[in-house]
């Protein structure tokens, strides 16, 4: 950026720097966690399609569990952010010590749901063949999903501080470990018995352990040694603990709200049969994948907007939110237009199988149609998190996807009013619930991001004089 050029220019240029330097390592972290599902998805596809399927099928159930119990402990991150742009280093300790409190509980539970899912598949009346791999995969994936939750308790502790680099090199070795093992435990190598699809959960199970041990090795160095959160031992404090599930238990029902929904869609559409469940799973295999970074871009923007929030800079929050904004845009219009070109080269890495390849093209075609508002309402949810707006969110979550898909969905899909339309009614709904979400939440960071007297109220934390200097001038 030249020095002669204009100072706002400059200063916007500035902040998009520093929010991709904390951006691009949480995409390529999220590409590489998304990888090992990837992974999943095309191994158990190569082995055979019901595999495939029941992996879909345990994934439906894992997937929502996990992203409700980190959504919980979610707090973490713009609560240190905030209190590292407030240099308030001491209280970022106790903040981790009751936050793992919270990760040893929810990861204690999500193992409990994991392991007791079976009569929810029969209730369902989904395709036997899937559920019987669907449920030891998930029994075997339970056996490191406390470790998991903690993992992340941990890593937000390096990402609200900034440095979101060990979340990128612990993602490409959980990745570089999680294939190998796929492939031995899949096909029974060195002795090992053959698991075909509950292979992948089981070494899902180890990954989760390594990713815990590796992120400890992290946040145990000098680096951050200065916040003094293993320096002693805190018993659960609810005065502290209260504080961070005012801000994740919305966090984690928004997104459970939109998990739950895409989840039961594919419980749902195991009605219609293992090909159907596969092609679906290929689908949101791709969009996950494409997903991976606005979801990076809106991790970015809660820390970088909490970092500017707790030092004062309220008015300046919004460049970056606007940044992140526009840079979300142009990827999701860049990634639809990949999926149009490439979509049957796509289909055919994950499966030969042609029943499943043509409705996976079809469905591909509804990915690119609504990437972009599915990338904005990622991007947007992410920057109100920053400022710790949690609750509105939340009930726009729950409005878009539960009263406006998924009715549409039924009607659509099942055919309640009209002919059905079975897969492509689905994905109908999903695409109505992800527009209203998208179009909402920009609507509430536009009015959040400049209401300065919310601000102050949701972080709790500022000086007042600070803020008016700042309105002021």
């Amino acid at each position: 950026m030249p020095a002669s050029g204009s100072p706002v220019l400059a200063e916007a240029y500035t902040e998009a720097r520093r929010l991709f330097q904390i951006g691009l390592p949480l995409m390529g972290a999220q590409l590489c966690q998304m990888g090992m599902g990837v992974a999943d998805a095309v191994m158990a596809g190569q082995y055979g399609s019901a595999d495939l399927a029941g992996v879909a099928l345990g994934g439906s159930i894992m997937f929502p569990v996990l992203l409700l119990m980190m959504g919980m402990i979610q707090a973490v991150t713009p609560t240190i952010s905030q209190l590292h742009g407030a240099k308030d280093y001491q209280e970022i300790g106790e903040v981790m010590r009751q936050g793992l409190w919270l990760a040893i509980t929810g990861g204690l539970l999500g193992s409990l749901i994991l392991n007791n899912i079976e009569p929810a598949y029969r209730w369902l009346g989904v395709d036997p063949v899937a559920v019987e791999i669907a449920v030891p995969y998930l029994q075997m994936t339970s056996m490191g999903f406390p470790a998991l939750i903690c993992f992340f308790c941990l890593r937000f502790l390096a990402d609200g501080t900034g440095y979101t680099r060990a979340a990128l090199i612990i993602a490409a070795c959980a990745l570089t470990l999680k294939i190998p093992l796929n492939y031995i435990l899949i096909y029974g190598l060195f002795g090992l018995p053959e698991l075909g699809g509950v292979g992948c959960g089981a070494a899902q199970a180890i990954v989760m352990w390594t990713q815990f041990l590796l992120i400890l090795a992290v946040v145990t160095r000098r680096r951050f040694r200065y916040t003094r959160w293993a320096e002693r031992f805190s018993w659960p404090d609810w005065q502290r603990i209260k504080p961070l599930l005012v801000i994740g238990i919305p966090i984690g029902a928004m997104i459970f709200a939109e998990m739950g929904l895409f989840s039961l869609t594919t419980l749902l559409m195991g009605r219609l049969g293992a090909e159907v469940v596969a092609a679906h799973n290929i689908t949101m295999n791709v969009n996950g994948i494409l997903f991976m970074i606005p979801l990076a871009l809106g991790m970015a923007a809660t820390i970088r907007i909490g970092h500017r929030v707790g030092a004062g800079d309220i008015l300046d929050a919004r460049m970056t939110a606007a940044i992140a904004m526009g840079a979300t845009v142009l990827v999701g219009a860049v990634s639809a237009v990949a999926i149009l070109l490439l979509r049957h080269t796509i289909v055919a890495i994950y499966t030969s199988e042609a029943p499943v390849s043509s409705v996976a093209a079809v469905l591909l075609l509804f990915v690119a149609f609504y990437l972009i508002l599915d990338a904005t309402q990622a991007t947007a949810a992410g920057a109100l998190r920053g400022y710790k707006d949690t609750r509105v969110p939340m009930m726009i979550a729950l409005f878009s996807y539960w009263a406006v898909a998924f009715p549409i969905e039924c009607i659509l899909g099942f055919g309640l009013i009209g002919k059905p339309l079975g897969y492509i009614g689905f994905w109908i709904g999903l695409s109505c619930g992800v527009g209203t979400s998208a179009l909402l939440l920009s609507i509430r960071l536009w009015r959040v991001s400049k209401n300065v007297s919310l601000i102050e109220r949701l972080s709790g934390r500022l000086p007042r004089d600070q803020i008016t200097e700042r309105a002021a001038s």
